[in-house]
């Protein structure tokens, strides 16, 4: 049996924007260090997402320091110092949780605004900011849509891609997901879904719930453009969720149950697996 390992590590510093890739990175409560620690909110304080604004993906944040660094094309770069306390801002995800988020520098929120074209402010989590997820092991997650980790697996993308060419489509890249961890060696599909306790480094990952999809994945990550009815339309064939209201699931979702250091080629060890049987975590929030 072949051993399956971490074949890519991927935070997002503001939620909705471009992911950084990274060799070796620490896992907190709340998942990948800076995964999703900033996050663009409109003038009521509402998360702004590609789901309505997929230009959101050909944007760039990156953490150097104590400042970030945003670019995009055809924008010219801009540079701000991180603000990890101060003046704070009512936010919201999904008008299920509702919490703060430290005031960032009005410079950022102006080339944010400009870029998509309508008010957009950058917001930081607070120093106390405390989040639980829900599901089989609930955890912490910063802004995260509700879970610290999404996982996926290549054989699982493997899969999918085989499919959608079958149907005349073009393969897509796992990008397309935004996951935080990709393993490599699980031979059969959706292996991920099936994993109940896993370890990988000094990190241990436990499952939450099956990842629902939604339009993000039909937008091009690096270009910021809709790119049509895949992978949704096949995964739809395929894999949608009775337990989950009928939507389709691509990937899982997962808490942190041991903080550690994650590094690309670590193994992959599974300690649990889920039972056979229903799902464990319908989605229940």
């Amino acid at each position: 049996m072949s051993v399956a390992r971490v074949a890519a590590l991927t935070y997002y510093p503001v939620k909705g924007l471009s992911g950084v890739s990274v060799d070796q990175v620490e896992v907190g409560p709340a998942g990948l260090r800076n995964d999703r620690s900033f996050m663009l909110v409109e003038p009521d304080g509402t998360f702004l997402s590609q789901r309505s604004l997929p230009m959101m993906a050909a944007l760039r944040a990156e953490l150097a320091g104590d400042v970030i660094r945003l670019s995009g094309p055809g924008a010219p770069d801009l540079e701000i110092p991180i603000q990890y306390d101060g003046k704070r801002r009512d936010v919201s995800l999904f008008g299920k949780w509702f919490g703060l988020g430290v005031v960032q520098d009005p410079a950022a929120d102006e080339w944010f605004t400009e870029r998509l074209g309508k008010p957009a402010a950058l917001v930081r989590v607070t120093p106390e900011h405390d989040r639980p997820g829900w599901g089989v092991h609930r955890g912490q997650t910063g802004f995260g849509d509700a879970h610290a980790l999404m996982i996926t697996s290549l054989s699982s993308l493997d899969g999918l891609n085989e499919r959608i060419v079958e149907r005349g489509g073009d393969a897509i890249p796992m990008n397309r997901f935004r996951p935080n961890i990709v393993v490599a060696g699980w031979p059969e599909p959706h292996t991920e879904d099936k994993v109940l306790r896993m370890s990988a480094g000094s990190v241990e990952i436990g499952y939450s719930a099956r990842s629902i999809r939604c339009a993000v994945p039909t937008v091009d990550q690096s270009t910021g453009e809709k790119r049509g009815p895949e992978p949704t339309r096949t995964l739809a064939s395929y894999r949608r969720q009775p337990d989950y209201g009928g939507g389709v699931s691509f990937g899982m979702k997962a808490a942190v149950l041991a903080e550690g250091t994650l590094h690309v080629g670590d193994e992959i060890r599974v300690h649990e697996w889920i039972p056979a049987g229903p799902d464990p975590a319908p989605n229940r929030r």
